[in-house]
């Protein structure tokens, strides 16, 4: 993965303050979305499909590619649509053998 274990865990933040509808945290979250590479919104888009269930982790490759291939919207405007989005993504870490409250700890303390 080229996404680091505590930017995933700073959209799962994000994430939850805007189910919660704390004021910025879409822009925060945008902004955070918009400042990473093509690379590294990929895999979030996959690390979701991988906690949803749409992919396996050893599908890992398929998943970036198939959400590069069907990228119609922004990566941050498609993540904003998806229900559950921080419980995915912590879900898709876990499958990939990544601690998910380690990568929320890591990204409180940065």
């Amino acid at each position: 993965m080229d996404i680091g274990a505590d930017q995933v865990g700073e959209v799962i933040l994000l994430a939850r303050e805007m189910v919660e509808q704390y004021t910025g945290a879409n822009e925060q979250f945008d902004g955070l979305i918009e400042g990473m590479n093509d690379d590294q919104r990929l895999d979030l888009v996959a690390l979701c499909w991988i906690g949803r269930g749409d992919f396996e982790p050893e599908e890992w490759d398929e998943a970036r590619r198939t959400a590069s291939e069907e990228a119609t919207l922004s990566v941050a405007e498609y993540l904003k649509g998806v229900d559950h989005l921080a419980e995915h993504l912590e879900a898709g870490l876990d499958a990939m053998g990544i601690n998910p409250v380690d990568a929320e700890d890591s990204a409180t303390e940065s």
